[in-house]
């Protein structure tokens, strides 16, 4: 139940609220006492006694205006409870995106999209329902039977004992089924988070299934994963259906117990008509709640299950200085070293004892063969990956004692697959700097030779570029891109393959804005076209993760080694002639 508790831990937030609600709570406890109270003392005290006839309508209005303060307190409690869950909900869920932006790359290599998603929407709902039943029935319902139960033993203890002889009975039912019932929820929400992924996977890749020919066997795939989602729920079920009517036959037994032992108290003059009807009444009171807390035991065990997946996120190990640790200075020169820097993905070993240098305003190109541990480099400099071994530092600073955003605020990165949001031109480019004004967007568009095709959008900056942008062609992409790089104005810009989705044409423009921004600043590039790499500063070539040559264009090609075969077999292709 520990996850359970977690979750109720969010309450504290909110003691004004909490307050209220126990208040109310309280309130509809004692005024469930009215009605029937009312009625027996109108069976044994204003019905045979005609002299108190006049008094009838007055009992009446008690015993309504004793519905009307339960109800009326009712609707205020599940008013002031919606707003506590909602707060609540929002605060779990705020940190869980929290934790998310703050957990390392290699955590995400690991996690389906789709699975993801479930937890932060699904699961986090799921919790939800474990705050509003448990605090909104929970809590009445814990109040009501105890009241009650002590108000029947007050009333005659002989009978109240019979009528209550099944409750051990049914504590005992609902431990059972509470103890064995957690593996059973969360195989069916494990099952349903793969059914989402699976989903998640097969929308984002439905081109690719059409252009496969691949929708029938991708249609069984999805039966697969659904059907292995109903098997987890009918095995969840199929219990509930033993438990639920067992517990309600327990509940009943109390009633025919009551029905024996206090019409036979009455038939001995022990006990009155109005007593015994009382007793009846209250018996309702007494185990309607009861129902409610069975009912409870399921949703405590969805939520449980739920909440276990979303503290295993929670839980989970972050970045290291992700939210911590020292900044760069305000102004650097840009001068980075690897020095005998070694990196392994999950056991695998992709760099080993790489060591290369880049003086302020440097350009140094990456090449190598596919594999070769080239993009790596890049994301070890951007500490999406930490080294295994070795040191990586910035003007002499060790980046593994910065803070992330001060060290990634400094730096520029283009990525091989250009990827924008679902929004605006504006919003993505703004995403490199959320103050950039309308002048700023429209220089940066220019310099990237995007400005042409952003004016004839739509609706311009504020045309909406689809998933992925979907609606733009992978050279557009590209350039906003390289825009929004150009926007950030960082002293350290990180190129994977930036002209990889143009023409030749376009990546001559593009490499002469390229060429401005690298100016005065230190710039690693990766690239396979000779026009790209052949005026850097220095070429490191990479092999199998490690450094074999390096050295400028002509001294490499001079050395006749791999860069040089590189370059004959068209790994760095020549630029094309118009």
């Amino acid at each position: 139940m520990k996850s359970i508790f977690r979750v109720f831990s969010y309450l504290r937030h909110y003691p004004g609220l909490a307050t209220a609600q126990l208040f109310c709570a309280v309130g509809m406890t004692l005024a469930v006492f009215v009605f029937p109270n009312a009625t027996g003392f109108v069976i044994d005290e204003i019905i045979p006694n005609p002299a108190r006839h006049d008094e009838f309508s007055f009992w009446i209005f008690i015993a309504l205006l004793g519905f009307l303060t339960k109800d009326g307190l009712n609707s205020i409690r599940i008013f002031i409870n919606n707003i506590f869950e909602q707060k609540v909900i929002f605060d779990i869920r705020s940190d869980l995106y929290q934790k998310i932006q703050r957990l390392p790359l290699q955590w995400f290599d690991t996690r389906r999209t789709g699975d993801i998603m479930t937890r932060v929407v699904e699961d986090v709902t799921n919790m939800e329902r474990v705050l509003i039943d448990g605090v909104e029935q929970g809590l009445i319902a814990a109040l009501q039977v105890l009241g009650i139960g002590i108000f029947l033993f007050f009333l005659n203890p002989t009978v109240a004992a019979w009528a209550t002889l099944p409750v051990p009975f049914l504590m005992v039912g609902a431990w059972i089924y509470s103890t064995q019932g957690r593996d059973r929820y969360r195989n069916q929400r494990d099952a349903a988070s793969d059914l989402n992924a699976l989903l998640h996977d097969n929308i984002s890749g439905v081109r690719q299934i059409k252009a496969y020919a691949a929708e029938t066997a991708e249609h069984s795939r999805f039966n697969q994963f659904s059907n292995l989602l109903r098997i987890a729920t009918l095995r969840m079920m199929k219990w509930w259906a033993i438990y639920s009517p067992g517990m309600s036959f327990l509940r009943m037994t109390g009633y025919v117990l009551v029905l024996a032992f206090g019409g036979g108290a009455v038939m001995k003059g022990e006990l009155t008509i109005g007593d015994f009807t009382k007793f009846l009444l209250f018996l309702s009171l007494f185990y309607e709640p009861i129902d409610r807390l069975n009912s409870l035991n399921q949703m405590i065990l969805s939520g449980r299950a739920a909440a276990d997946r979303v503290f295993d996120i929670l839980d989970a190990e972050e970045e290291p200085n992700s939210t911590r640790g020292a900044g760069l200075p305000e102004k650097i020169a840009g001068h980075v070293h690897f020095e005998n820097v070694s990196f392994a993905y999950q056991e695998q070993p992709t760099l080993h004892g790489v060591t290369l240098d880049a003086q302020p305003g440097q350009t140094i190109a990456l090449v190598g063969s596919t594999g070769a541990g080239k993009t790596t480099v890049l994301s070890l400099l951007a500490r999406f990956y930490e080294a295994t071994s070795g040191e990586i530092t910035i003007d002499g600073i060790d980046i593994g004692t910065l803070a992330k955003s001060s060290l990634r605020d400094r730096l520029a990165y283009v990525t091989q697959e250009p990827f924008l949001f679902n929004g605006t031109v504006r919003e993505n480019l703004q995403l490199a700097k959320r103050d950039a004004s309308d002048a700023d967007l429209w220089t940066a568009l220019e310099a990237a030779h995007a400005e042409r095709f952003v004016r004839e959008l739509p609706e311009q900056l504020d045309t909406n570029v689809g998933e992925r942008g979907v609606k733009l062609s992978g050279g557009e992409k590209q350039r906003l891109s390289i825009a929004r790089a150009l926007l950030k104005n960082a002293p350290i810009l990180l190129l994977d393959e930036a002209t990889a989705s143009v023409d030749s044409e376009t990546e001559r423009q593009i490499q002469d804005a390229l060429d401005r921004l690298m100016e005065n600043r230190t710039a690693f590039v990766i690239a396979h076209r000779l026009s790209t790499i052949q005026n850097a500063d220095r070429i490191y070539v990479l092999e199998k993760g490690e450094v074999i040559e390096q050295g400028t264009h002509a001294t490499l090609l001079a050395q006749g080694g791999k860069y040089a075969e590189l370059c004959q077999k068209s790994f760095l292709a020549p630029e094309e002639t118009p």
